[in-house]
């Protein structure tokens, strides 16, 4: 095993021209690759003088695998491989990489076995508790640079005001544009403590559409007005707060410009962003190997000379690196090059001028955090409270619908009340009219009914309308919208099936403790 916290020192800024530009280049590197793959990354790095790089799972994560077509094979041993490969990668590099991720709810978004925290949507839920958010976001950022990763590319600042989002929905911290904000500061306060960088995004504001800009281009057609009462809102405060990086996702705003996606607008990029919002840090753009742009630029090289002719600063997910080096020597002027190139030096300068750390993982510091975040976050949406007293002094059906997942809260209700758990089909021959029914949904996207099959979805929607129920749904909330609810049911929203949260969900149903969450969204049809 390599040593993971060793000193990188930056060579003095006497870079070529060329070497500068590959200084704004950040391919996407794959835990699971193959051997070959990465000696050719290893070739690209030292080559091409890259200068950093994102990492994903593998070439059948979400990342790369859009349509959900390609099996995903799992590796018990990913955090050791993430490892290895920085290593690797960083020896390969003649200049120190940035070493950058996606860890929105922790290295767990990309890496098996190693911490997750909850999902953004559940941190919404917490009310007056953002020292709480500021504690995952440092714990974040210890575990970020415990593996020798210097960028998290978090928090998503998005305001998710649009329930048929399939992209968002569980990534924002909610609906309202000051609990987005405040909360995103907290996090970004906490991670900054570990010394890791963090980016905001996906400017100006993913919340707002119903197209997933992997697959398309989504448009969000608002004035300058509305945008700046809402969507921009939470960008306009951070970058006065101060962040290192503000990441570009493919929009397309009509009323901004008409012609151009936000990634490759100098409209939104150098007018909007540089000019009227005054952010001098570093831009980077969501990943270019997204439908939204990826389609429209055939040639190699093209896109990523677009975009950087419209302000972008680092070129993330880039495929055709050398092609775009070359493509930006010869479109963009050297003062354009330089102005990039300082803005990444000074990201490198902040996080190499600082040893890493060598603490060891408290392996159950996130354990500790997601308990006491579940205490503050589940939520009562009850459409009828009266009736929620009688289920536990009456004989009751105790239904669970894991799918596959772990339900120690159907069985801590069996042990402790002695309503058997049962499967989903049973109630159909059952007179019992109460019901605790526990939900774990198959998929925390709602892309095909969040995972649920026709038969499974049927059965639920009969439930619902001919039994008193009382749900416990260890998920993403949006799949209330789809459960055909009543203005009388009653809904615990636990929000995530980790251990932690089921045991407090159980506390709950126990009345040993109150449900201090309040829903950060609002739904579409269910409304109590």
């Amino acid at each position: 095993m390599t040593d993971i916290h060793r000193t990188y020192t930056l060579p003095k800024e006497t870079l070529t021209l060329k070497q500068k530009v590959g200084q704004l280049f950040m391919p996407a590197v794959f835990i699971n690759d193959t051997e070959e793959e990465v000696q050719k990354m290893e070739k690209l790095i030292k080559e091409q003088h890259v200068g950093s790089i994102c990492f994903f799972h593998s070439r059948a994560s979400a990342a790369t695998n859009f349509e959900g077509k390609k099996k995903i094979v799992h590796n018990e041993k990913s955090y050791d491989r993430l490892l290895e490969l920085i290593a690797r990668y960083q020896e390969a590099a003649s200049t120190p990489l940035l070493v950058a991720i996606d860890a929105e709810w922790g290295l767990a978004m990309r890496i098996e076995n190693t911490p997750q925290y909850p999902y953004a949507i559940t941190l919404g839920a917490l009310t007056n508790n953002n020292d709480l958010i500021y504690k995952v976001g440092e714990a974040i950022g210890n575990d970020c640079k415990q593996a020798g990763i210097q960028w998290n590319l978090a928090p998503v600042v998005d305001i998710n005001n649009n329930p048929e989002n399939p992209v968002i929905g569980y990534r924002s911290f909610g609906d309202d544009r000051n609990s987005v904000f405040h909360k995103a500061e907290a996090f970004l306060t906490g991670m900054a403590k570990s010394g890791t960088l963090n980016s905001i995004k996906h400017f100006p504001g993913h919340g707002d559409t119903a197209t997933d800009s992997h697959l398309g281009l989504p448009v969000i057609d608002k004035s300058m007005d509305e945008l700046m009462e809402n969507e921009l809102f939470p960008f306009q405060k951070l970058i006065k707060a101060g962040v290192d990086s503000v990441m570009v996702g493919h929009l397309l705003l009509p009323q901004l410009d008409a012609e151009n996606p936000s990634t490759t607008s100098s409209k939104i990029i150098s007018g909007l962003l540089r000019k009227q919002l005054g952010f001098d840090g570093v831009v980077i753009s969501d990943a270019l190997n997204m439908h939204a742009v990826s389609k429209k630029f055939p040639q190699k090289g093209k896109l990523e000379s677009v975009a950087f002719e419209a302000g972008i600063d680092v070129l993330c997910f880039s495929e055709h690196v050398e092609e775009g080096i070359d493509e930006i020597l010869t479109t963009a002027s050297k003062e354009r090059i330089q102005d990039s190139f300082e803005r990444v030096w000074k990201l490198k300068r902040k996080v190499f001028s600082e040893e890493m750390r060598s603490e060891e993982f408290d392996h159950g510091l996130h354990s500790k955090l997601n308990r006491e975040i579940a205490e503050h976050s589940i939520t009562e949406l009850y459409g009828n409270p009266s009736t929620v007293k009688k289920f536990k002094s009456s004989d009751f059906l105790n239904i669970s619908v894991s799918l596959g997942k772990k339900n120690s809260f159907s069985e801590q209700i069996s042990s402790h009340f002695g309503s058997k758990v049962i499967d989903l089909e049973a109630p159909s021959v059952s007179t019992t009219d109460n019901v605790v029914l526990s939900i774990f949904p198959p998929a925390v996207k709602p892309k095909n009914q969040f995972g649920f099959d026709d038969e499974t979805l049927a059965i639920l929607h009969k439930l619902v309308e001919e039994k008193n129920i009382l749900i416990y749904l260890f998920g993403n909330p949006y799949v209330l919208d789809i459960l055909k609810l009543k203005p009388s049911t009653n809904v615990v929203l636990v929000y995530q099936d980790f251990l932690e949260f089921q045991e407090v969900a159980f506390e709950h149903f126990s009345g040993k403790i109150e449900a201090k969450g309040n829903l950060p969204i609002k739904l579409k049809t269910f409304r109590p």
